[in-house]
C-alpha cells in the first residue's frame, strides 16, 4: 500500500479490514516495515486492521535530502497523518526502538487520537534520561547514539557488506533472513544517510520534560537488550498515569519482534482485546 501525504509517499505493509479498528505499528532503527512480519497477519486474523508503514527516509517516496526535515515532531506528525488518511481517527499504537520513541511523543502530544499504546524496548523519554543521570551502565550502552553524528557513519555501516550492520542484528538474534530485508532498503541510496538523520535532527532520546502517558499502556522489554539497561525499563512505568503493564522477556534482546515475534503478537493481541476499541 502507498500513503500519500502532501508531497511524500509513504509504502506501508498492511494486512485486515480497513475498517476494523488500526493497530498503527512504527519500525525503529536500522529496521523497515519486515520487522512487522509477524505481527500483520497476527493482528490482521485477531480482527484488526494492521498498518506498518516504511517511516520518513525509508520510504523512497519520503526521503528528504535535508536534515532538519528529520526532526522527531515531524516525524510523529507522519504517524498521526498515515492514520488520518487511511480514515482512522483513533487507533491503537505500536513503537519499537526509535518507532517506541515516536509512540510515547505521540501518545503523551495526542491521547484522544490513541486507543492504547504497546511500546518494545525504548523506554519513556524521561525514564531514559533519569537513567542517563544514574547509571553508567547505560550511558555505556547509549554510545553509538553520538556516534551516529559523525558524518561518515553510513559510509562505516555500509563498508565490507555491511558487516557492522550484520553484526549489529547477528548479536541480538536478528535472522539473516530478516537482516537482508532490512538491507534491501538501507542498500537504496540516501537510505541509511536519512535514517541516520533522525538522531542527528533529534534533541535527544532522553527527554525529561516529557509528561506522563495518560492511555493503557505495554511496555516490553528484553533482559539482554544491548541498549536499554533494567534502571531505565523499571522506571518507565513511573511516566505511565493510567493502567499500565511490564512484561520482561527473559533471554531476549532488543528486536524483540525478530525473536520472539509470535510471543510478542499475542502479547499485542491479549492486551488490545482486554481494553476494547472505544
Amino acid at each position: 500500500m502507498e500513503v500519500v501525504i502532501g508531497d511524500l509517499r509513504f509504502s506501508a505493509s498492511t494486512g485486515g479490514d480497513p475498517t476494523a479498528p488500526m493497530v498503527l505499528m512504527l519500525h525503529g532503527f536500522p529496521q523497515t516495515d519486515h520487522s512487522w512480519r509477524h505481527q500483520i497477519p497476527g493482528l490482521a486474523h485477531g480482527g484488526y486492521f494492521a498498518v506498518a508503514p516504511n517511516q520518513r527516509g525509508y520510504s523512497a517516496g519520503a526521503r528528504p535530502s535535508y536534515q532538519a526535515a528529520y526532526a522527531t515532531d515531524q516525524l510523529v506528525a507522519d504517524a498521526v497523518a498515515i492514520a488520518s488518511a487511511l480514515g482512522h481517527e483513533r487507533f491503537h499504537l505500536v513503537g519499537h526502538d526509535w518507532g517506541g520513541q515516536l509512540a510515547w511523543l505521540l501518545a503523551s502530544a495526542h491521547p484522544e487520537r490513541v486507543m492504547s499504546l504497546a511500546v518494545l524496548s525504548r523506554p519513556h523519554p524521561a525514564a531514559f534520561a533519569r537513567s542517563l543521570d544514574a547509571d553508567p551502565d547505560q550511558v555505556e550502552r547509549s554510545k553509538h547514539h553520538r556516534a551516529f553524528d559523525n558524518p561518515d557513519t553510513a559510509a562505516l555501516l555500509l563498508q565490507d557488506d555491511c558487516r557492522r550492520l550484520r553484526r549489529i542484528w547477528s548479536q541480538q538474534g536478528v535472522p539473516d533472513v530478516a537482516a537482508q530485508a532490512y538491507l534491501s532498503v538501507l542498500l537504496e541510496e540516501g537510505a541509511l544517510e536519512a535514517a541516520l538523520n533522525w538522531y542527528r535532527a533529534a534533541a535527544g532520546l532522553a527527554l525529561p520534560e516529557v509528561p506522563p502517558v495518560r492511555v493503557p499502556t505495554l511496555y516490553v522489554w528484553g533482559d539482554q537488550d544491548a541498549s536499554v539497561g533494567r534502571v531505565a525499563a523499571e522506571a518507565t512505568g513511573d511516566f505511565v498515569s493510567a493502567p499500565y503493564r511490564f512484561e520482561e522477556l527473559a533471554g531476549v534482546g532488543h528486536f524483540v519482534t525478530d525473536e520472539q515475534g509470535e510471543r510478542v503478537t499475542d502479547m499485542l493481541l491479549e492486551f488490545i482485546r482486554a481494553l476494547g476499541d472505544s
